[in-house]
């Protein structure tokens, strides 16, 4: 999350009266994230009744035809007892609208809290979630082609420069450029597969106590490998901020907790290294390709690749050795 397009009360207050939510109260900017602008919302109904939304403009690699995906799939997921917002359709029916050129949504806010170290069973609670939300999305009759893949990072890294990433640190060109070799030769095939969140931090879910209340942000979610998912989950949740030290407990307990769901393969679990291994690499092109080309005037929290350098050091020393199963 994050806000590049800065609107005015008035313009909000002109969204938000598309929808049978009551009136504009307040809105908040949510600087975390980086891809869209969000804003905090507070409507009122008439009866006074209060209700809090995310209000989200689609900014950055969102393709509109994906839309359909992204918000089909929140609603698919919440039928099905997923602990995911719904999409608050408008007074048409519509899922989406545009405004500025620009495509909004309006999403159901969930309570819960994210956390910035997480506890076993916290971690567990994660894992079983994951699993199940895998389970769940089986049935969703829609899909989408992976658009943050090999090819992607590949570009991104590109894109970025070596003087520019070599500014950021001087180690960052040849390693992104090495890592990119071995993955195009080592990148795992065959595995099960579905739809995934690709992107489930710490930040995209919402806890209450040691409970899963809500996995929010899915808008990199794409069919992929259901174990890539649980390396990118593994990657963002069991080192501690900054990428350094891992943390074993949080390793155990989210792997335990993803198996009490859904029981990996054989094969799952001897790719689970390699995909780690892509789970920073997606995460260090990305995070370097936003560091050098955010707007300045951006309400954004920029996030260091660096912290993804340090994991991948770690996954290539390790190997099945941070994979406790």
């Amino acid at each position: 999350m994050a806000v590049y397009t800065q609107l005015s009360a008035e313009q909000l207050g002109e969204i938000v009266g598309a929808y049978d939510v009551g009136e504009l109260v307040s809105a908040k900017g949510i600087a975390e994230g980086v891809s869209n602008s969000n804003w905090l919302i507070e409507t009122r109904r008439e009866n006074g009744e209060s209700t809090r939304f995310i209000l989200t403009m689609y900014e950055l690699r969102i393709e509109l035809d994906d839309l359909p995906f992204f918000l089909g799939l929140l609603d698919h997921l919440a039928e099905h007892g997923a602990p995911v917002p719904r999409t608050i359709h408008d007074r048409n029916g519509a899922a989406y609208r545009t405004y500025d050129d620009k495509a909004v949504a309006l999403i159901e806010f969930l309570p819960g809290v994210s956390v910035d170290h997480p506890t076993p069973a916290q971690a567990h609670s994660v894992g079983a979630a994951l699993a199940e939300m895998h389970l769940a999305a089986a049935s969703f009759d829609q899909s989408r082609t992976q658009s943050m893949g090999l090819g992607a990072w590949d570009w991104l890294i590109n894109e970025c420069g070596e003087q520019a990433m070599a500014a950021i640190d001087p180690e960052l060109p040849d390693t992104v450029f090495g890592e990119l070799s071995w993955l195009a030769g080592n990148w795992p095939g065959g595995l099960p597969s579905g739809v995934c969140h690709c992107d489930l931090f710490p930040d995209n879910v919402l806890m209450l106590g040691d409970e899963v209340s809500g996995m929010i942000d899915f808008y990199f979610a794409a069919n992929d490998f259901f174990a890539y998912d649980l390396a990118v989950t593994h990657a963002a949740w069991c080192f501690e901020k900054g990428g350094a030290p891992f943390r074993p407990d949080i390793a155990e307990a989210l792997l335990a907790g993803y198996q009490t769901r859904r029981t990996l393969t054989p094969a799952e679990a001897d790719a689970l290294p390699a995909l780690a291994r892509g789970a920073c690499m997606r995460f260090i092109s990305s995070r370097a390709y936003d560091w050098i080309n955010t707007p300045a005037d951006a309400l954004v929290a920029k996030k260091d690749p660096r912290d993804f350098t340090r994991r991948l050091q770690f996954y290539r020393e390790t190997a099945h050795a941070a994979f406790p199963l």
